[in-house]
């Protein structure tokens, strides 16, 4: 049986829908549609585009690599030292991206923690490519480890347990048994980590710099052009809101087929 709703429920659902709503339908009326193709194809346009889409799609990959083995860890160790770790690893999820940022100045940059030792070894970081995916990488990876963390604390461990039961090493539970059962709360997590990537601007302009081609993201180049150029800003910035759209809605649809 549905529990149905109170009727004072749906005037601040509907407030917080338009809050959502009535911004982007704001910028997509101030679009010159008659050269939106030509703002959105420019040479400059294309690169910031393009070179988004490669770093956010390696910041998701790195996110993978490391932020799975963090969530299982946070949601099956029963060593309280990991669990104590969760508010430091999130932390990112609070942090202005422009202190995110200056940390990571001072840990990959020249004169940083790591970044002297990198480049004496001639692995210069800072306002590099690698400084966009590492930017991008740090500001996200909170995404996919609260996804998947809560999506695994919602599937227990009772299948994992009976595995253990009948023999199976941690490393074939692990492959054969949890990550199949949370296999929507990654793909939920990674693409909220791809879209987070893909809007990365703050830590990217203090940790990257802005250099055309090499770490001028496409946020980063709707920020110039706004100084000098305000339909390409708005052009590319509904350019932007349509990319992370379509992302969403695509995992949405995938997430839903495998309800059904």
């Amino acid at each position: 049986m549905t529990v149905g709703l109170p009727a004072w429920i749906y005037v601040p659902a509907a407030a917080g829908a338009l809050f959502v709503i009535l911004p982007l339908v704001a910028i997509i009326g101030r679009i010159d549609w008659a050269h939106f193709v030509p703002l959105v194809t420019s040479e400059s346009s294309r690169t910031a585009l393009v070179l988004s889409l490669k770093t956010a799609t390696a910041s998701t990959g790195v996110c993978v690599l490391l932020g799975v083995p963090m969530a299982i860890a946070l949601a099956r160790s029963p060593v309280r030292v990991v669990t104590m770790l969760r508010p430091v690893i999130l932390l990112p999820l609070v942090l202005p991206p422009v202190v995110g940022g200056i940390a990571l100045l001072y840990t990959f940059g020249r004169q940083g923690l790591l970044g002297r030792e990198l480049d004496l070894l001639g692995i210069p970081i800072a306002f590099t490519t690698a400084a966009v995916v590492i930017a991008q990488s740090f500001v996200s990876l909170p995404f996919l480890v609260v996804s998947l963390e809560g999506a695994l604390r919602s599937a227990g461990s009772h299948y994992e347990q009976v595995a253990a039961t009948l023999g199976a090493r941690p490393t074939t539970v692990l492959r054969t048994v949890t990550l199949p059962l949370v296999l929507p709360g990654l793909a939920s997590g990674a693409v909220l980590a791809f879209a987070r990537s893909l809007g990365e601007f703050g830590a990217t302009l203090t940790f990257a710099g802005s250099l055309q081609g090499v770490t001028r993201t496409l946020p980063l180049e709707i920020y110039l052009q706004r100084e000098t150029d305000a339909d390409a800003a708005v052009a590319l910035s509904v350019l932007l809101i349509a990319v992370a759209a379509i992302v969403v809605l695509a995992a949405g649809g995938r997430r839903l087929r495998g309800t059904l």
